[in-house]
């Protein structure tokens, strides 16, 4: 039994609860109570007091798409020229990257991420992994890596042609294993959905397996849609279709389904994500570094899509995201009054209605029956802090790095910025070792 008090406690609830002196009691991975630091410990005067010294006591973050694999590219030199457009930076770096993992640097790039998360804040992920030369067992890796550090994860494998029939056979295959692990273990620290690359790496036979496979299992698709315009010009010449009506028209579509980026699609597309209820994950930093585009996000919540946000494994800071994607749409629109309301609504709503379809209990708020994934962040607010304005303070007064505390299903991972159970130096060690070791393979 622990009790989380003596902060500033921002429920993200659809009450909206915020209190001033504010506490949680939690037992097992669960919340139970919401109220006052005064009333919840002489309620609870026998549980585990976790004293907020009066900063923010907020939900853990959730990224709604991200890439594990892509740890070991930090700081690596592609010693070629630069790329100059998207599918240049997908053959000269990520798809070598990738082609060159084994189980271990699998394992070793998840856990380092991992660790950012809870170093940061973000205590549920949606990860979308590659390693074709590593891809039976792969998810296991992750999530291994996963329950060492204490993140809660819902993983896929991203199916693709572009390795060849036997590889994209193999993905099938490894989506298809690790959602049955998934569902027989039924752990709620674990889930899996169906992965996919994008619409331009899969063949017609492939997509149709995939879409089959994940009906018979019950689970919905995670794919990239639309982040460059290659990836629409490309179903246009060969299937005459858009993008989302391709996916369609294999029913891929639906509230289990995560569809990245959609950066460039149009009308038809936004009504037929919201008739479906298809989820949109919108990365910002990674849609500015790859030169790619800004999102209609705006248009996307007008025409009713569910749009939350990821980072696409730019980084592990979903508060850096944040403030990113304020400055993006200001930007791209030229206009100061955008992204005020969306961003907000993005991260701290929809994120929570997104991840929802993938675990058990409600994720992203302090109420009564959510999971006890919990932040205490060190925040003395140098200007009035109330409920109409806690967002302001989290735009420009916050960063991951602010993060004091992290509890995930009811385990303390971080405390007073001191990771648990973890050998974060060790860990670091061997993952420098392994990123030697690919890096000689480019």
């Amino acid at each position: 039994m622990l009790l989380v008090g003596n902060g500033i406690l921002i429920a993200l609830d659809d009450a909206n609860t915020f209190l001033p002196d504010g506490a949680l009691y939690i037992v097992g991975d669960t919340i139970m109570a919401v109220g006052s630091t005064s009333d919840l410990r002489r309620q609870y005067p026998l549980a585990e007091f976790i004293d907020a010294e009066g900063g923010l006591i907020m939900p853990g973050m959730q990224n709604v798409h991200t890439h594990t694999y892509s740890t070991f590219a930090r700081g690596m030199s592609l010693k070629d020229a630069p790329p100059t457009n998207f599918t240049e930076i997908l053959s000269r770096l990520w798809w070598r990257l990738d082609q060159a993992l084994d189980l271990d640097g699998v394992y070793y790039s998840a856990v380092i991420h991992f660790l950012d998360c809870i170093k940061n804040g973000t205590t549920t992920v949606l990860d979308h992994h590659a390693s074709p030369n590593a891809i039976s067992g792969s998810l296991r890796a992750i999530a291994r890596a996963a329950a060492d550090v204490g993140v809660r994860s819902n993983l896929c494998y991203e199916v693709t042609d572009r390795d060849g029939i036997e590889r994209a056979a193999a993905g099938l295959a490894e989506n298809e294993s690790y959602i049955v692990h998934c569902q027989t273990q039924a752990d709620p620290m674990s889930t899996a959905t169906f992965g996919l690359h994008a619409s331009f790496t899969v063949g017609d036979d492939t997509l149709r397996q995939a879409a089959d496979m994940s009906a018979r299992l019950g689970v919905g698709v995670h794919l990239h849609v639309a982040e460059d315009m290659a990836d629409v010009t490309h179903c246009l010449s060969h299937h005459q279709k858009n993008v989302v009506e391709r996916l369609h028209s294999f029913d891929l579509l639906g509230s289990q389904t995560m569809a990245a980026h959609c950066v460039h699609i149009v009308d038809a597309e936004m009504e037929l994500l919201a008739a479906t209820g298809t989820n949109v994950a919108h990365n910002p930093e990674s849609n500015m570094g790859n030169a790619v585009g800004c999102a209609p996000v705006r248009e996307m919540l007008a025409a009713q899509v569910r749009v939350g946000m990821g980072t696409d494994a730019y980084t592990a800071d979903m508060f850096e995201g944040v403030k990113v994607a304020n400055l993006l749409h200001k930007f791209n629109r030229r206009d100061p009054s955008a992204a005020w309301g969306e961003v907000p609504q993005l991260i701290f709503k929809n994120n929570r209605q997104i991840t929802a379809n993938y675990f058990a209990k409600q994720l992203g708020e302090l109420a009564p029956g959510a999971f006890a994934d919990v932040i205490i962040i060190d925040y003395a607010p140098p200007t009035p802090l109330t409920a109409s304005n806690f967002y302001g303070h989290l735009l420009f007064g916050v960063s991951g790095g602010l993060v004091n505390t992290t509890i995930v299903g009811g385990k303390v991972r971080m405390r007073d910025r001191q990771l648990q159970g973890v050998d974060e130096k060790a860990l670091a060690g061997e993952a420098r070792r392994f990123a030697a070791l690919l890096w000689d393979k480019f």
